[in-house]
Order: structure tokens, then C-alpha cells, then sequence
């Protein structure tokens, strides 16, 4: 009796069809529960978000008052040439500019200064955490005003200066050329350094002891601990600070508005790009022009905030 040998293999498929991923309306099915749930974060961006924008670059080809709408007439690309060549609006970004400057660097420099103490603070440091936080939920403009009330010429601080001979005659600071925007940044740092100083207390506690023991064994001061280990620790939350804060105070209005109105001075010693867009805007109608320098001003930000992640460490080292 002869025995036949089966080939297994002859039974299985000469080659196996690959699987096609599932079409995107299969995928969409499968997880309907969650377009659902995302449905009116999407319509509400979609609305007030890519809408306006599409209609802003629309609206930067024409010369267009929504007081007059019927006048609307195509001018190409000439508001972005004016844009180009206006020389106000240059003028706000360097007020703007110039302000940041000073006010990065206090908000951080106090907010890490605030965080070093908080951290060495046995006792109570959640009370003093909520009063330097108080600031930051304060109204801007219940701020602006007091801090104006402060540092005028009839306020307690520049009394106490000229009354200590630290000043002749006190200074009327809102007719100034120079003045006026290291002001602003330093009210804005009162409200602001709250923020710098949770961000930073946070990441002092991240940092491993380990590292201040074996630079202590080594015989290291504390200010090289602090220059060595701390700072380097914290370059991820310098960062953050860095980047944010300029990308929002590239957009200040508030601050000077309630100070100046739309004017930015006499002579606009305090205009903000988002100033003079706005009287664009609102006291001229010209909503073409200022829709075209909101597009400059969000690509201003945009190069910034590309050149700080080229050029600023990202990482603790």
C-alpha cells in the first residue's frame, strides 16, 4: 500500500493580498463618538478663527469702510507697499520692541529672584504664593491706573523721591519720548511676575539635589551653583517665558489705550502695533489697511518666535 505525500503548502494562497488601510470615512465612523465631541470646538474655531483670517487677507486687496461699504475699491497690493513704507507703524514696533526688552527681563529676573526665596520658605510659603499671585487676576486696567496714580508726578513715589532729594521736581513721565514704555513694562511686570514666578518655582523643583550635593563636595560656591546648575536647569522654562511673553506683548493694547486712548502720545511715544491698527480700524474705517497690518504684525511674530527656537537653548544642558 503506497502512501501519498500531501504538499500543506499547496492548500495556502500563493500570495497573500495586503491589507489596505481603512478609508477615512471608515475611520470616521469607527470613531464618530469623538468628531462628535469635537464638533463644536471646531465650529467655534472655524468661526471666529479661520474665518476672520480668510476674510482679513481678502479684505487687504481693497480699500473697504464698513461705514460706506458700497465704496469699496481694489488696490492690489498697495496697502501691503503702505504697509511696507508707513512709518508709524515701524515706529509701534519699535515702542513695542523696546518695551519687551525691559519687560522680559524683569518678569523673569523677579519671577526667578521670587521663586529662589519661595523655595528656601519652610513656613507659610502658600500665603505668599497667592499674594504675589494676586496681581495676575486683577484687572489690567484697575492696574494701569493705579500704578499711573503711583508713579505720577502728584504720587506717593515720586513725592517720596523728590522729598528724599533723590529727584529736583517731579516728572511729568507720560509727555516723555523715552519714558513712557519702560513705565508700562514695569506696571506690566507687577502684574505679570506671578506667572514667571510658579513656572520657575516648579521647575526649581524639578531640578535633582544630587546635582548641589556633588557640586558642594566639590567645593563649589553658591554662586556657581546658581550659574553652573540652576539657570542651566531651568533654560526649559526661560524658554517658555521667553517666547510667550513676547509673543503677547507684541500684542499690547489695553495698557496703553487706557492711558493715551488711540493716540499713543503726542507723539506716539507709546503707539503698540494693535493700537494703530485699531484707529485704523475704528476711528478711520479703513479696514483693508488694518486688516494688512494685522497679517504684518502676525508674521512679525511668527519670524520672532522662529528665531528664538533657532537661536535660544531649548534644554537643560
Amino acid at each position: 500500500m503506497s502512501t501519498q505525500r500531501v504538499d500543506v503548502t499547496a492548500r495556502r494562497p500563493a500570495a497573500r493580498e495586503e491589507r489596505r488601510p481603512p478609508s477615512l470615512l471608515r475611520r470616521m465612523v469607527r470613531h464618530k463618538w469623538g468628531y462628535l465631541f469635537l464638533l463644536p470646538w471646531a465650529l467655534v474655531y472655524g468661526i471666529f478663527g479661520i474665518y476672520p483670517l480668510v476674510l482679513s487677507f481678502y479684505l487687504t486687496f481693497f480699500n473697504y469702510s464698513f461705514v460706506r461699504p458700497q465704496d469699496r475699491s481694489f488696490v492690489g497690493v498697495g496697502n501691503w507697499v503702505r504697509g511696507a513704507q508707513d512709518p508709524l507703524f515701524w515706529k509701534s514696533v519699535f515702542n513695542i520692541l523696546y518695551n519687551q526688552v525691559i519687560f522680559i527681563a524683569l518678569t523673569i529676573g523677579l519671577g526667578l529672584l521670587i521663586a529662589l526665596l519661595l523655595k528656601q520658605i519652610t513656613w507659610g510659603g502658600r500665603i505668599f504664593r497667592t499674594i504675589y499671585f494676586i496681581p495676575v487676576i486683577t484687572s489690567v486696567i484697575v492696574l494701569i491706573t493705579l500704578g499711573t496714580y503711583l508713579i505720577g508726578p502728584n504720587g506717593p513715589i515720586q513725592s517720596a523721591l523728590v522729598q528724599f532729594g533723590l529727584l529736583r521736581e517731579p516728572v511729568f513721565w507720560q509727555a516723555s519720548v523715552w519714558l513712557p514704555m519702560p513705565i508700562i513694562a514695569l506696571i506690566n511686570t507687577w502684574k505679570w511676575f506671578g506667572i514667571s514666578t510658579i513656572i520657575m518655582l516648579a521647575g526649581l523643583y524639578g531640578i535633582d539635589p544630587q546635582f548641589y550635593e556633588a557640586a558642594s563636595l566639590d567645593g563649589a560656591t553658591s554662586w556657581q551653583k546658581f550659574r553652573s546648575i540652576t539657570i542651566p536647569q531651568l533654560m526649559p522654562q526661560i524658554f517658555f517665558l521667553l517666547v510667550v511673553d513676547f509673543i503677547n506683548g507684541l500684542q499690547m493694547f489695553a495698557e496703553v489705550y487706557a492711558i493715551y486712548g488711540t493716540s499713543g502720545g503726542n507723539r506716539q511715544q507709546a503707539l503698540t502695533p494693535v493700537l494703530y491698527l485699531y484707529g485704523q480700524a475704528f476711528d478711520r474705517s479703513n479696514m483693508g489697511y488694518a486688516s494688512t497690518l494685522g497679517l504684518m504684525l502676525a508674521a512679525l511674530i511668527a519670524l520672532i518666535t522662529v528665531a528664538q527656537f533657532r537661536l535660544v537653548p531649548q534644554t537643560a544642558e
